[in-house]
């Protein structure tokens, strides 16, 4: 069974309807709020005289604040740049709500680092947002600062009230902007443990079936084997006994009776250990797919398989092939499509790969050599060489893996054959 794994890196599972139901009911949570905190910030003076008049403005304020959060997780980057436009323009008209806009901007900065697959634009629109509100606050406090009002805060002092103030406003807003970065980025890597997760278990899933159904088909070889045995001791002696019987039968009634004997017992112990082999049929787990224990013979099918998804690959086979156990050619096979699967992940766009297979007198050697980058990223779950090392040591084999000089990675297996003769044979 060729290996299915993804070429392109892990992404984020879509959004259920569950939680794009549940955005839009944060929405509308939160455009009601978002006029209940205008209308209170309005009966309170929070501007005083400066604050917009007219309650059209806070609910058209109110709407375009909220609406986008209803599609956050469908268009993150377009959603935190609305929001932060409206918000700017909120702020600048007096706009009287001072809770909901701050708690819109945070929950749309965290959607763009939780749920962008692409991390480089994630970062560059955070970044963007988050200069582009920096430098809005320093503007408006050097507004604030040449302000000749009297009504402002008293610039006395080496630290005035006002200077005060103002290291507030930009502590405040460095731990507002920081704290939404930095859980947007760790919910994306949460998120990508537990797809990693997933997609290995779903992997092992499919191993397990596959093993299974391996193991049922070298059981059903070892069942005809001892069949054969069964049928070969109990029937040749059946037939000497009858023949002896025969052949004393008129002279000896005696000895051909016990030579009959003979027979009838060979009989019942033959049919008893028969029942037996078939009862251990009947009850097998699995109806095991005449196709599903892979072979050696497919390696030029896995080799097809990773040229048709992108990366030439070549294939060499040194030697004359020997006779294999099952369990060397299923780990031979597996480590080979281990290997160019890591190869097409990690080894980048240009890369290539070459498959050999040597026989010697008393071993065979697999080597799968790949050109392009040798660094596997560290959001990939990093089971395939702890996998490719157990089935080294499941054949008895060595293994050696590790980044070449020139570029790429090697992957070599060298198992020997005296511990399979007896197995062969």
């Amino acid at each position: 069974m060729p290996d299915q794994s993804p070429a392109h890196p892990l992404r984020r599972t879509p959004p259920t309807p569950r939680e794009l139901r549940g955005d839009v009911w944060l929405a509308a949570g939160l455009f009601v709020s978002a006029i209940l905190s205008s209308a209170l910030g309005s009966v309170a003076g929070v501007y005083g005289g400066d604050a917009a008049e007219g309650l059209q403005w806070a609910l058209l304020y109110a709407l375009a604040l909220t609406a986008p959060l209803a599609v956050r997780r469908r268009y993150p980057e377009i959603v935190v740049v609305a929001v932060a436009v409206v918000f700017f323009v909120g702020v600048t008209f007096r706009i009287p709500d001072l809770y909901v806009a701050n708690v819109s901007m945070f929950i749309a900065m965290y959607t763009v680092g939780a749920w962008v697959d692409d991390r480089r634009r994630a970062m560059w629109v955070r970044a963007a947002v988050i200069v582009g509100m920096f430098v809005w606050l320093l503007v408006t406090m050097f507004q604030a600062a040449i302000d000749p009002s009297d009504e402002s805060l008293s610039r006395a002092g080496l630290f005035s009230p006002f200077a005060a103030m103002m290291l507030i406003q930009l502590l405040i807003n460095a731990a507002f902007f920081g704290g939404a970065y930095y859980m947007g980025d760790r919910a994306y890597a949460a998120a990508m443990e537990r797809t990693a997760l997933e997609q290995r278990t779903r992997e092992l899933e499919r191993e397990r079936e596959v093993t299974a159904a391996q193991a049922v088909a070298l059981d059903r070889v070892r069942i005809a084997r001892e069949l054969h045995d069964v049928v070969a001791h109990h029937v040749s002696a059946m037939g000497v006994q009858a023949g002896a019987a025969r052949a004393v039968l008129d002279r000896d009634p005696d000895a051909a009776r016990s030579a009959l004997l003979g027979v009838e017992a060979s009989a019942r112990s033959a049919l008893v250990e028969l029942r037996q082999l078939l009862e251990t049929l009947r009850t097998s787990a699995a109806d095991p797919d005449g196709g599903s224990t892979v072979h050696l013979s497919a390696l030029p099918d896995l080799v097809a398989h990773a040229n048709d998804n992108g990366l030439p690959t070549t294939l060499t086979v040194v030697g004359d092939p020997l006779p294999l156990p099952d369990l060397v050619q299923v780990n031979v096979y597996r480590i080979a499509q281990e290997a160019l699967t890591n190869a097409r992940r990690h080894g980048g766009p240009d890369a290539a790969a070459d498959v050999r297979l040597r026989y010697g007198d008393d071993t065979v050697e697999l080597e799968v050599v790949n050109t392009g980058r040798a660094v596997i990223t560290p959001m990939r779950p990093g089971l395939g060489l702890v996998g490719m090392r157990e089935r080294a040591a499941a054949s008895g084999g060595e293994l050696e893996t590790g980044p070449r000089s020139r570029g790429g990675f090697l992957v070599r297996l060298r198992v020997p054959l005296a511990a399979h003769a007896e197995a062969v044979a």
